[in-house]
């Protein structure tokens, strides 16, 4: 019998499962279109935060006559956009898909490279460049998309937007078309990889400068500030003041600003891009329309960049959540339109939480404060790696979040081995104030650490050949990873493997899917094992996920 272990609780699974699906044969046609939905850091509980003020047809159908996973976490460490988004469509940790962090130090290259970074595969229309290009070559793992179309020799398509490239590119898997957000210019862009030219109705869409519409306008509440939970809180001095947009409503977008076309993924505009695109998409592909099943991704990003500048607990936030609620909404009905939502199978979820802003913590009572990456390799590190051992701090290559980098060639001229050197790094992070764990490279490859629950996070998200030589924690709450520059904070920020950044919300809705709500454990990494039993094929090579039995019975 194996056994699946959360916070506090162990669940045994029969080595042979049998879902009602199989058991009550419920031979369900295929759905027409699957529409998975990632929203960009948001935490389990913000639909239930604001369940009150939801309107009907967004959330509320989800909750109401969806399933509604109620107690959903990732487990691993590295709470990331790229991260999260890799374990959503491959079902699979990062130690298998090895999409480990946002960027890695690249042996090879010799050099930090990004997530979705193959300088093999340019913009449409751009001359190659170091750093430029994008694909998903850098996934290990198959996604359920790409077991979709490997399923029906390629009779099934998978498309996938977003307006960051990273929530684009990898929902898209490997045999999907991927569009994305262009700052430059508010177009949606894409890469060789995927297409020699535009196709002729993303030519039109772009033409048409939807993106300029926004200009000299400004972001207002929806309602009342007095029906805000956060109504009173809208001044605050550790908020952000990025792109011009302010820190109180209305947020001004300005129209011959350099950032214009910037700042308006701070904004709920950004989300109206993205699902305006998406649904020009669906139409002009005639998505759902086939006699084999299609895969649309669409991940709105806006929700993080606002947690970021203003915190999950901001009246930005709240008033996004609503927005967010009305976009969902709109979504479904068109949806409903073009193929039926009862032909079309539709998962929500999120690729990771959020952390609260330190100062709205310590309000609360709590004794925390922040860090930057920088403060791990500070020169106090390195000066007590040669006050102790005599060594250079140049065998710190450099730290890269979550994961500090040593440069074994140095190591070498010395009289230390990696592990002796990793060992004493990791004693020197753990001395920092804020800093509750340092998990060494050595460590993980020989198993020699507590199971705890966080260090197995870590395990899950260690790749041998991309992760570093010493995985670093943050204690809770405490605000660690980076700052813009000396003068531009972010006021919140996520990573960590802590609740309220692994607690994701997760809904399955649509064709079959029976209204319940469980509040059971379950974890992301389950969407794409229960996609694939419903769809009666193989799961993602890397899966770790378990059919969701309750999705799976009959409606």
């Amino acid at each position: 019998m194996k056994t699946r272990t959360f916070p506090g609780v162990i669940i045994p699974l029969l080595t042979l499962v049998i879902s009602s699906w199989a058991v009550a044969g419920t031979a369900h046609e295929s759905p027409k279109l699957v529409l998975q939905i990632t929203i960009d850091q948001m935490r389990g509980d913000f639909p239930m935060r604001y369940k009150d003020r939801l309107g009907e047809g967004g959330f509320r159908y989800l909750m109401e006559q969806g399933t509604h996973y109620a107690n959903a976490h990732f487990q691993h460490a590295d709470t990331e956009t790229p991260v999260g988004h890799t374990a959503l469509f491959t079902g699979t940790y990062p130690a298998y898909n090895g999409i480990v962090a946002g960027n890695w130090f690249d042996v090879d290259k010799g050099r930090v490279i990004y997530n979705c970074e193959d300088d093999r595969y340019p913009l449409i229309g751009k001359e190659p460049e170091e750093g430029k290009g994008r694909a998903p070559t850098n996934i290990l793992s198959s996604t359920i998309g790409d077991e979709l179309v490997i399923s029906t020799n390629g009779q099934s398509r998978v498309f996938s937007v977003s307006i960051k490239d990273r929530g684009a590119i990898i929902p898209g898997g490997h045999t999907g078309k991927a569009f994305w957000y262009s700052k430059s210019d508010g177009s949606f862009v894409s890469s060789s990889y995927y297409y020699k030219e535009y196709p002729d109705w993303v030519q039109q869409w772009n033409a048409k400068k939807l993106a300029d519409s926004y200009k000299d306008t400004s972001w207002k509440l929806l309602h009342d500030i007095s029906t805000y939970m956060f109504g009173k809180d809208d001044d605050r001095p550790f908020e952000t003041d990025m792109f011009g947009l302010g820190i109180t409503f209305p947020h001004p977008v300005t129209g011959d600003s350099k950032y214009f076309y910037t700042s308006l993924i701070a904004t709920p505009f950004g989300d109206e891009l993205t699902a305006d695109f998406a649904k020009t998409l669906i139409k002009a592909e005639k998505l759902g329309q086939g006699t084999h099943t299609d895969f649309m991704a669409i991940s709105f990003s806006v929700t993080d960049y606002i947690g970021h500048l203003f915190g999950p607990s901001s009246l930005e936030a709240e008033d996004n959540v609503l927005r967010v609620d009305r976009l969902l909404a709109d979504l479904f009905q068109f949806i409903d339109d073009q193929v039926g939502l009862d032909q079309t199978l539709i998962i929500v979820s999120a690729d990771h939480g959020m952390s609260e802003a330190p100062e709205y913590m310590q309000g609360m009572g709590f004794d925390v404060g922040r860090l930057t990456s920088e403060t791990v390799i500070s020169g106090t590190i390195k000066n007590a790696l040669n006050k102790q051992l005599g060594v250079s701090g140049d065998v710190i290559r450099l730290y890269e979040h979550p994961y500090v980098y040593l440069n074994e060639e140095e190591i070498k001229k010395s009289r230390y081995s990696v592990a002796e050197i990793e060992s004493a790094v990791a004693e020197e992070i753990i001395k920092i104030p804020g800093i509750i764990g340092a998990m060494t490279k050595t460590d993980l490859l020989k198993g020699t650490f507590a199971p705890t629950q966080v260090n197995m996070t870590i395990l899950n998200n260690f790749h041998p050949k991309r992760s570093g030589h010493i995985h670093v924690i943050a204690d809770q709450f405490w605000y660690f990873y980076y700052e813009m520059d000396t003068t531009t904070k972010i006021t919140a920020i996520h990573c960590s493997p802590w609740t309220y950044d692994t607690y994701v919300p997760l809904f399955f809705a649509g064709h079959g899917v029976p209204a319940q709500r469980v509040t059971r454990p379950v974890t992301p990494y389950d969407i794409a094992a229960t996609i694939a039993t419903r769809l009666e094929i193989k799961p993602p090579s890397g899966s770790v996920g378990i059919p969701l039995d309750e999705v799976l019975q009959k409606k």
